[in-house]
């Protein structure tokens, strides 16, 4: 029965994708389609509506809408070109310091926003100019911009950690963000050090002048108040001031009065950002609810016993299976966001890690990174799409270059993979785990 019923959602899911049908519907009807199959049609239909309501009527889910409008917030407040500049003050000698600024402050505006896409759209917009006045290859640039973008979708605070909370069935949100914070790093990392290997073969040097000790203090105080926000919510979350969404409402209020100080929101613009807000919060909420209704059907039919069984068949080997798990992710990431990704492949592979010793944590953030992959990728990659329209360049003369920014991506990936401490030594420094 288990099989049968994968194969229904499979066959239907992909059917429905390959259409063009949105992402929320397909999975509603791909999990009403195997209910359907071993229910009663009317017990069927009423169970959907149910797990769907159940599904969007947890108290934690609000923390998502917050965070969705507090990231808006951020990124019609003027935070992009501050971070820019603070990032260029600290490591604009280096070679290539437009290409290496892009990626860092791809990592900080992303985390602050929650936005690939809107960090790689500001940030890639302010280093644009500077980039053709010194004469660097648009489509490397673009490159960079898309490869360092989703470094921010790890660094708290992350809508895809609090997502996958939900969808593991409360993993501590607190532990996830302090977890987020070295993968994040090392996907930047990455990004900076291809950068860097591309400039010196192209002989771009760092910026003349663009280091003084003047300069680093006074963008370091324009950034402060920027950078405050993380420290302020992560800093509450993890310490217990608050939960993850009463710090989501406080990081809306931040935003809001930074907005305002900079001179940035006005009545206008702020009834636009929440009405925006609120569609994409709207979209995701839905998403959640059917998602739940897949995660019941699943768990109803034992469908993740008979995957793990499956997998386990093939080999018992952890490092295996985690590299299997890897392949099938990337893959799945190429098609599919990263929301629908974590709810559909969280109840499908967690209890197989779990059986091997692995906590949730390491593997959450394991599935985001994997997924984050998918951003930059096509035939889907958004992010990527972003970079090259912002970057006034074409995906033939972007790719190439893209292609070195995968490996190094990829080896952080299994470093992240097979390396615990990566993921876990600051959740246990805390005591969170």
């Amino acid at each position: 029965m288990a099989v049968q019923s994968l194969i229904i959602i499979l066959a239907v899911l992909l059917v429905l994708l390959a259409l063009g049908v949105p992402i929320a519907y397909s999975i509603g009807i791909s999990a009403l389609a195997a209910i359907l199959a071993t229910m009663d049609m009317n017990v069927a239909v009423i169970t959907a509506a149910q797990r769907t309501f159940v599904g969007m009527s947890k108290f934690s889910l609000t923390a998502i809408p917050f965070f969705i409008l507090a990231g808006n917030l951020m990124n019609q407040g003027g935070i992009a070109k501050r971070l820019v500049d603070f990032v260029m003050a600290v490591l604009g000698k280096l070679p290539g310091a437009l290409l290496v600024t892009n990626a860092a402050a791809n990592s900080l505006f992303g985390a602050i926003s929650g936005s690939a896409a809107a960090a790689c759209a500001a940030v890639g917009s302010m280093v644009r100019d500077g980039e053709e006045k010194l004469g660097y290859d648009p489509a490397l640039c673009a490159a960079t911009n898309a490869a360092s973008a989703p470094s921010g979708l790890l660094i708290p605070p992350s809508n895809a950690l609090i997502t996958y909370s939900l969808a593991s069935g409360g993993t501590s949100v607190a532990a996830l963000f302090l977890g987020g914070y070295v993968p994040g790093i090392v996907w930047a990392l990455c990004c900076i050090a291809v950068g860097i290997i591309f400039a010196v073969k192209k002989g771009y040097r760092g910026v003349p002048g663009s280091f003084d000790w003047k300069n680093l203090g006074i963008c370091t105080v324009r950034a402060i108040p920027a950078l405050s926000l993380i420290v302020v919510v992560i800093g509450g979350i993890v310490a217990g001031i608050f939960t993850a969404t009463e710090g989501s409402a406080i990081a809306v209020v931040y935003a809001l009065i930074l907005g305002i100080c900079y001179r940035n929101i006005t009545l206008e613009k702020f009834w636009r950002i929440v009405i925006e807000s609120t569609r994409m919060s709207g979209l995701v909420v839905f998403l959640i609810g059917v998602s739940n209704v897949l995660g019941w059907v699943m768990s109803f039919q034992q469908i993740p016993q008979a995957v793990s069984a499956a997998l386990l068949g093939v080999t018992q080997s952890p490092v295996l299976i985690l590299l299997i798990m890897n392949l099938i992710l990337l893959v799945a990431g190429t098609f599919m966001d990263v929301t629908p990704a974590i709810l559909i492949f969280t109840p499908l592979f967690l209890p197989i890690v779990k059986s091997f010793g692995m906590n949730s944590v390491q593997f959450g953030l394991i599935l985001v990174y994997n997924l984050c992959i998918g951003n930059i990728t096509p035939p889907v990659g958004n992010t990527l799409f972003v970079a090259i329209r912002v970057g006034g360049s074409t995906l033939a003369r972007t790719l190439p270059y893209m292609l070195l920014y995968y490996v190094a991506i990829l080896l952080g990936l299994l470093l992240v993979t097979y390396i615990p401490a990566l993921t876990m030594a600051l959740p246990a420094l805390a005591g969170l785990i």
